[in-house]
């Protein structure tokens, strides 16, 4: 992977510099009664799971462009996934892709602890077709009209939680590609009826210590009607369900201009926030990188998370979820860690006891200014020092290029050809 001398030696270089920005840092936080050791050790805490299916080259929907050293198998995608951790700290688990992922449990879990990961919450995959698959998706899973699609796609999904038990993994996401094309295609209240029926054999099968998060997305590949299209029928689900039911937001699968901050507030309201798929946005459903088009968004996403989090039971799950097509997507992953991080980080910095003084007096311009003086500190020097005190890199891309780790991989990994459309 990365050797730790590599390590030690690209942060020799950098560590008087991060010294003085960060003692820097502190005087300036102190003026505003803010302990900077806090803030650090709670950054330090702070995790994010990585996808697995994040560390391949992503695509278009018309075409995708492999990259060198090309993940073959789940274990070398853990390969990529320990280098982030590695170099970030910030990365602890992997949320794993069923059957993409398939493999011996136990294999699975000694790679990991080799590793020094853990898993996240478990995915299903019924938006495609499986070689031997008795029955076809193409016009439904969840909620097909004909019962036998229904009833595979319910056991594919009990599987998985068969599997993320012998893992340790305490979740289940399900997201599902199900909708329509064209008006009249499909009959909305009885097709949300099915899927409701579904989801519930699904539940029903849960661990006690599990949870089950249904995603919403408008569009694709469905494009005139989804099943779960938005946060309100997403709230629907999880309240018909039960207690181990919540929504997972997906920062890239609402249309421009949403108010993600305020659906975030309102299901943190209704005690039914599960989690995020951190990415980013500037059409709808782009999957791009985490902060990479709206960093003030992420951070007010962040700033109603920090708020909450007095509420009793309030733990948000929180994992990446990215295309990656014209970068490498080991930097575009530790990059946008490092970015969920600093938004948390500048959340931490806010004077919440201000700002709720401003709000109780209408001053929304006192009120706008208190978030914006948080948002435009700059953080680095915290979220930097918090990495080199873990064993991380302070500059984890710089290091990861002095590695070459890439051109290592590539040249163990068959070049994979091909070009394929697909997200993932």
């Amino acid at each position: 992977m990365i050797d730790d001398s590599l390590i030690a030696a690209d942060n020799a270089g950098r560590a008087a510099a991060l010294r003085a920005d960060y003692d820097a840092l502190g005087a300036h936080l102190d003026r505003r009664g803010i302990d900077i050791a806090a803030v650090k050790a709670r950054v330090a805490a702070f995790g994010v799971a990585v996808p697995s299916w994040g560390v391949g080259t992503g695509g278009t929907r018309f075409a995708r462009f492999p990259g060198p050293g090309e993940p073959r198998h789940i274990f070398d995608k853990l390969d990529d996934c320990g280098v982030i951790h590695r170099l970030t700290r910030a990365t602890p688990t992997v949320s794993l892709h069923i059957p993409w992922d398939r493999a011996d449990p136990a294999a699975l879990r000694a790679k990991a602890q080799a590793l020094g990961l853990g898993f996240d919450a478990m995915n299903s995959n019924t938006f495609q077709d499986q070689p031997q698959q008795r029955q076809s998706y193409k016009y439904g899973s969840l909620s097909h009209t004909d019962a036998a699609t229904r009833a595979q796609a319910v056991v594919h999904n009990l599987d998985c939680i068969e599997i993320g038990r012998a893992l340790g993994s305490k979740a289940l996401t399900v997201w599902i590609g199900d909708g329509s094309n064209f008006p009249g295609q499909t009959d909305f209240t009885r097709q949300f009826e099915r899927y409701l029926d579904s989801l519930a054999a699904i539940y029903a099968g849960l661990p006690p210590d599990w949870r089950l998060f249904t995603e919403h997305k408008m569009y694709e590949p469905a494009f005139y009607s989804t099943v779960v299209q938005d946060w309100g029928t997403n709230l629907m689900i999880a309240q018909a369900l039960g207690p181990q039911a919540f929504c997972l937001v997906d920062l890239g699968h609402h249309a421009p201009n949403t108010n993600i901050e305020m659906i975030v507030a309102r299901l943190i309201q209704a005690g039914k926030l599960g989690g995020f798929h951190f990415n980013d946005s500037k059409y709808g459903d782009d999957d791009l990188d985490t902060g990479s088009v709206d960093p003030f968004r992420l951070f007010l996403v962040f700033n109603e998370l920090v708020a909450a989090e007095a509420r009793p039971g309030f733990a948000p799950a929180h994992m990446l979820d990215q295309s990656h097509n014209v970068t490498d997507p080991i930097e575009s992953l530790m990059v946008s860690a490092m970015e969920v991080q600093r938004a948390f980080a500048q959340a931490l910095l806010v004077d919440r006891v201000a700002l709720e003084g401003f709000q109780e007096a209408n001053d929304a311009l006192m009120a706008a200014r208190t978030l914006k003086e948080a948002f435009r500190t700059d953080v680095e020097p915290i979220l930097a020092m918090a990495r080199a005190e873990g064993g991380g890199a302070i500059d984890p891309v710089a290091a990861y290029r002095a590695s070459g780790y890439r051109a290592r991989v590539a040249a163990e990994r068959p070049a994979v050809t091909g070009t394929g459309g697909g997200i993932v």
